[in-house]
């Protein structure tokens, strides 16, 4: 079936601001300008302050979700079912972990090239899959099990084309090592993320929207509130800003102050994820979770792409063997085999009741808010 011009449209904004989120967050990254009280120049490496940003983005989507609300109560016939009764507090715990996982991967970001930090959290694949099945009791198929496998291999594939390309970049061989650790290590907080809310969350029957929102909320206000402390708490080498602590969000905006481009990058990391949660909700609705998924893969060659053209990263063979071997597992993990099977006269009428496809945990879905 032919797409419409509105789903096309959907597809296409998933597609941009999906890609505008990490690369406005790696161009902020690459800012440098003076701080407070006339400190020289060096670079904008506050992640925790860009973490409050984008949980702000996603907050947001509170207020669009009461939008559609109000908007659907003046149609002749509603088509928002009510919303169930439901303690705001149970997003908490997958807030606290979103609110972490984001943290770390902001910091990594500045160890590691914008391709590799998005190709990398496709291992948010092989947590997923073995927490759904020690807290959730799910059983992985072969293909999926098959799909772990492969997602293993491109991620060492992956980690091979960095550590050759980190001679050729800003970013010292421990640094990029480090960072990869990181945001692999993030992937963990993530996979725990979407278990909560498999557990906890979705036999409720929120509205994405409210859920993206209401999370965004709690992570919001609690690292708004964490930079107080971090003003304080030592960090030496691990920081970089002059003070050397965890944080110093004063000087981020004295920063911004003198250079006022940052602001831009900040604005761009902020509005993008608010719109990428909006379409991608709209896509798994209007069209399918597969496409989201496919458009989610999509979004990390055009991330690498605008690197290799603004002459952020150099091209290296292994990052499309790599991308190539990280996209083959996750489609053997989300079951976009089938559909090929399904075609050969063998695989027919094994194939004519499968259905499409079940959430991330059971083989495709992402977190409620997919991006952070």
């Amino acid at each position: 079936m032919a797409w419409s011009r509105y789903q096309l449209g959907l597809a296409a904004l998933m597609l941009l601001t999906g890609s505008i989120n990490t690369l406005a967050a790696k161009w902020a990254d690459n800012f440098s300008a003076t701080g407070c009280g006339g400190t020289e120049e060096h670079g904008f490496q506050h992640p925790f302050l860009q973490a409050v940003g984008m949980f702000l983005g996603e907050f947001s989507c509170l207020g669009v979700f009461y939008l559609l609300v109000w908007r659907d109560r003046w149609r002749p016939e509603p088509s928002m079912a009510p919303s169930q009764p439901f303690s705001p507090l149970l997003f908490l715990p997958p807030a606290l972990c979103d609110m972490t996982g984001t943290s770390i991967m902001y910091v990594a970001l500045n160890m590691t090239s914008a391709s590799s930090f998005q190709m990398l959290r496709g291992s948010v694949i092989i947590f997923t899959g073995l927490l759904s099945v020690a807290f959730l009791g799910r059983k992985l198929e072969l293909s999926q099990w098959l799909g772990i496998l492969v997602t293993i291999v491109g991620l060492v594939v992956v980690g091979l084309a960095d550590l050759h390309s980190s001679h050729d970049q800003k970013h010292k061989l421990s640094e990029v090592i480090t960072g990869d650790l990181l945001i692999i290590m993030a992937q963990v907080i993530v996979a725990i993320q979407m278990v909560l809310e498999e557990k906890f969350v979705y036999k409720h029957d929120v509205h994405p929207l409210r859920a993206v929102g209401t999370e965004g909320f709690f992570g919001f206000i609690i690292l708004a509130l964490l930079l107080v402390p971090m003003y304080y708490i030592p960090a030496g080498s691990f920081s970089g800003n002059p003070r050397r602590t965890l944080e110093d969000a004063l000087d981020a905006f004295c920063q911004v102050g003198h250079r006022p481009l940052i602001a831009l990058a900040l604005l761009g990391n902020i509005s993008s994820i608010a719109f990428f949660n909006f379409a991608g909700i709209s896509v798994t609705k209007e069209i399918s979770a597969t496409t989201r998924m496919v458009l989610d893969s999509l979004r990390t060659l055009v991330i690498w792409a605008v690197s290799l053209a603004v002459g952020w990263e150099t091209f290296h063979g292994l990052e499309i063997l790599g991308f190539g071997v990280l996209l083959v597992g996750a489609a053997l993990y989300n079951g976009l085999h089938r559909p090929l099977l399904a075609r050969l006269p063998r695989h027919v009428e094994e194939t004519s009741g499968v259905a499409e496809r079940e959430g991330l945990l059971r083989g495709e879905s992402t977190a409620i808010n997919s991006e952070s």
